[in-house]
């Protein structure tokens, strides 16, 4: 067996987000614990709001919520097109999930307690893969949904590449499912760059879960299996995804 097919340890970088200005905060490693009973009730307040307002505003329209998982932790991988993405899939469900958050936003005291609430922790971008990495396997650890988006970073275009294997690797080590997501719109509604949010028909499309290979007992990966699954997880959010931008009116 090849070096390059041999165990695939916490060094396969997650899927980090949106570039937040502002310098790097220094901040202690994130705190990834159960949700208490304030912060399910605020997610959930918030969460409500956003779908109450989204579906006149966006004439928003979700296809294959059958295929979200009812119970146990899973991790969620949508397209990335527009900073909308994070709440918009927050519609899909009312459990709360879990987001991680680029470090900076946490040097705001009063803004990192409101984002933690709201299920985001902090990861630092670079040098923290592994400390990223771990953030997200204790999320599943307890039983949480965790959104990852596999693209790393909002991209344009129709194409869904280069994919980034923390989603797989998170979803191969703990076994939860890998739940793809196409987001149709939010790219006209809330383009990169843009600082107004446009009334745009926005659709999301549901893929059924695509479950990891069983390990084998080591609770180590195999390269090979994180990198089969990413690429069926790229195939499952290309299709979900032209799917949802042909419902959106988009070319």
């Amino acid at each position: 067996m090849s070096e390059a097919d041999d165990v695939a340890e916490l060094t396969t970088a997650p899927a980090p987000v949106p570039p937040v200005d502002g310098a790097p905060a220094r901040v202690e490693a994130a705190d990834i614990h159960p949700p208490t009973r304030l912060e399910r009730s605020a997610y959930g307040v918030i969460r409500g709001a956003f779908a109450l307002l989204a579906r006149p505003y966006f004439r928003l329209e979700i296809h294959g919520r059958e295929h979200m998982p009812t119970h146990g932790p899973f991790v969620l991988a949508p397209v990335h097109r527009s900073n909308l993405d994070f709440i918009l899939v927050s519609t899909l469900t009312r459990t709360r999930m879990r987001y991680m958050g680029k470090a900076s936003i946490w040097k705001w005291r009063w803004g990192g307690k409101f984002v933690s609430m709201l299920g985001a922790f902090p990861v630092h971008r670079g040098s923290a893969d592994r400390e990223a990495l771990r953030a997200c396997l204790a999320v599943i650890e307890n039983g949480e949904p965790l959104v990852m988006f596999p693209e790393g970073t909002r991209r344009t275009g129709s194409l869904v590449e280069d994919l980034f294997d923390g989603p797989a690797y998170v979803a191969a080590r703990t076994g939860a499912p890998l739940v793809p997501v196409g987001i149709g719109g939010s790219d006209r509604a809330m383009p990169v760059g843009a600082k107004l949010i446009r009334p745009h028909r926005i659709v999301l499309v549901v893929g059924e879960p695509i479950v990891p290979p069983p390990g084998d007992g080591t609770g180590r990966v195999r390269r090979r299996v994180v990198r089969e699954l990413t690429e069926r997880l790229r195939v499952a959010v290309q299709s979900r995804y032209d799917e949802a931008r042909r419902l959106a009116g988009r070319p």
